[in-house]
Parts: structure tokens; sequence; C-alpha cells
């Protein structure tokens, strides 16, 4: 069983994340891409941020006794179908969820375009990810 206070330290972990991916936002991709330091790091919190965003998804979907998914995207469908989050920001999630699997289990594979404009941009979905969340909640 979910509790509300499980909930919430996911979305303490999502923030959490999202803070430490601050400091890589002032990098340019050319700077991503050939400081292997640099480059790690920032693969390294993009996952843990979308995993983190994945296991909230979860844990609300728990919580409200949701029906249960069985991928990670479908998740957030469940999430979308409860009218929690809209449909544009379901399909941001879902390509989210792609990158995070991607990260997991194919690194020679990575495409620096896609990881720069997720560290720009899906960093911004996750922020909005939580703003409709949080309406939720309350």
């Amino acid at each position: 069983m979910t509790s509300a206070a499980v909930v919430e330290n996911k979305i303490s972990a999502v923030k959490k994340y999202l803070n430490i991916l601050k400091r890589y936002g002032k990098y340019s991709k050319k700077e991503i891409t050939n400081n292997l330091d640099i480059r790690g790091a920032v693969e390294r919190y993009l996952y843990l941020a979308a995993q983190s965003t994945i296991d909230l998804a979860e844990a609300i979907i728990a919580l409200r006794k949701f029906r249960k998914p069985s991928t990670m995207s479908e998740s957030f469908a469940i999430l979308e179908e409860e009218d929690v989050i809209s449909k544009k920001l379901l399909g941001r999630m879902v390509q989210l969820t792609g990158f995070r699997n991607v990260m997991a289990h194919d690194y020679e594979k990575v495409d620096y375009d896609i990881v720069y404009d997720v560290l720009h941009h899906g960093v911004e979905d996750i922020k909005k990810f939580l703003s409709a969340v949080s309406k939720t909640l309350r």
C-alpha cells in the first residue's frame, strides 16, 4: 500500500535531481559530448530524474487505486485517463520513458542531440508533470 508520505518522498527525489541538473544547463552540447565527466554526470542525473518521475507516477496510481500499469509508459497513460495529466504531457512523458530506457540499456546508441534536448526541454516537462500531480494531491 502506498501512502501519501511515499508520494511526497518521490516528489522530493524528482526535485532533488532537477536541482542537480540545473548545474549542467549552462554547458553547450559540444562541452557535454566531449567532456567525459560532464557527459557522465548529465547522463546519470537525467536517468535518475526520469526514473524518479516514473516511480512517482506509479506511486500516485497506487495511492489513488487506479488500474495497474503493465509498462512504465502505461503509468502515464493511466494518469491521463484519470485526468491527472493532459494528453500532450502524456506524449512527453512517454518520450521521457523511452529516453530512460535508452539510457538504461543502450549506452552505445546514446544520441547527444537527444540528451541535450532532454536536459533543456525534458526537464521542463518533468516540472509540468510535478505541477499537474501536485494539483491532484491537494
